[in-house]
């Protein structure tokens, strides 16, 4: 697949532009309810779907499967990162109206590190064909654990990324609205969403060692693969929004994902050693794995309504008052001010 130039520029600035509509549009800090986050939810699996149909209907009906497998893929994968997401924000007691920032901030990092993988995957695979054994390996390993530990969920206490960040960065207890370092009696803290932030950071370059091996099951272009994963993240905030309090109703799917990770992992030794899986074949396996997972879980858990996610333990961090904000120092000292405290 011949990619110009001119066509990752155009498809870089979309993606920038859509940042841009996002943030503008959520500039103030508000409450994002299920209808907003259903409307954005459909903008953005609709601007998924349509770069799809237009890869399809330029480069032939092969890549553009195989730019969907990827997308439903990745998609797939991204349910189980909001589920990580929705305990992390509750770990941390992040106010609903602050939580699009975090995740903003969160989805733009994401799409940098998986970018960067991206790019050595590519790289890695085109110099060492043995890499592909080692994507495989990660792969079936990954999906037997997900079976196993099906019923575990993270622990923000126990998080090594949380542990570094105590150890090295102050942090206030208050959330300062949508600030993330406040200067307090002269020093510079972090916030309670840095916090959150970085532990989100974290998860997400985890979560990429699962889904940037299994995008490279299904297509080794690094075009497809870098638009499937950018136009299904673009869409997690909302995605978020929308599932976050729904949570406990997908009870199989995380084992939908693991043989998802299973079969490509599997088709992935096939490609190196046998022979080549048809995409029209893992689309098919993919999508009936998923639609299967969600469908049983829906119906093994109906009548339930939206449940909020609890965390026990979770850390007591709470917004400061008013007064503790109005005297909060500038962030930015003046070089004048600078001057002065180093001659005291």
């Amino acid at each position: 697949m011949n990619v110009p130039l001119w066509t990752w520029l155009a498809v870089l600035a979309v993606i920038l532009v859509m940042l841009a509509v996002d943030l503008f549009a959520h500039r103030r800090a508000h409450v994002i309810g299920v209808r907003e986050a259903a409307a954005w939810s459909a903008v953005w699996v609709a601007l998924g779907v349509g770069f799809g149909a237009l890869v399809w209907w330029q480069a032939g009906a092969d890549f553009g499967q195989q730019y969907f497998a990827g997308y439903l893929i990745e998609k797939s994968l991204a349910v189980d990162n909001v589920f990580v997401w929705a305990i992390v924000l509750t770990y941390f007691a992040v106010p609903r109206e602050y939580q699009h920032r975090v995740l903003f901030l969160g989805v733009v990092g994401a799409l940098v590190f998986r970018g960067v993988f991206i790019a050595a995957g590519s790289v890695l695979i085109a110099s060492f064909s043995w890499v592909l054994y080692v994507f495989a390996a990660v792969l079936l390993v990954t999906g037997v654990k997900m079976i196993r530990a099906r019923d575990e969920h993270l622990d923000p206490e126990r998080s090594r990324a949380l542990r570094v960040f105590r150890r090295f960065v102050p942090m206030t207890d208050a959330y300062h609205g949508q600030r993330l370092v406040v200067r307090v009696a002269g020093r510079l803290v972090a916030t309670p969403l840095l916090a959150a932030l970085v532990v989100i950071e974290v998860t997400d370059v985890v979560f990429a060692v699962d889904s940037i091996p299994a995008i490279f099951a299904v297509t080794d272009e690094p075009f497809l693969v870098f638009t499937a994963n950018a136009f299904a993240v673009l869409g997690l905030r909302a995605m978020y929004f929308l599932l976050a309090d729904l949570v406990h109703r997908f009870v199989y799917l995380k084992t939908g994902l693991a043989l998802v990770l299973v079969w490509v992992g599997m088709k992935m030794l096939l490609k190196v050693d046998l022979f080549y899986v048809p995409t029209t074949i893992s689309l098919a396996v993919i999508a009936t794995i998923i639609g299967v997972s969600v469908g049983l879980s829906l119906r093994a858990t109906r009548g339930q309504g939206r449940t909020p996610v609890t965390v026990a333990g979770a850390a007591p961090f709470r917004v400061a008052t008013a007064e503790e904000t109005a005297a909060l120092e500038p962030v930015r000292r003046r070089r004048r001010e600078r001057t002065e405290v180093q001659v005291r």
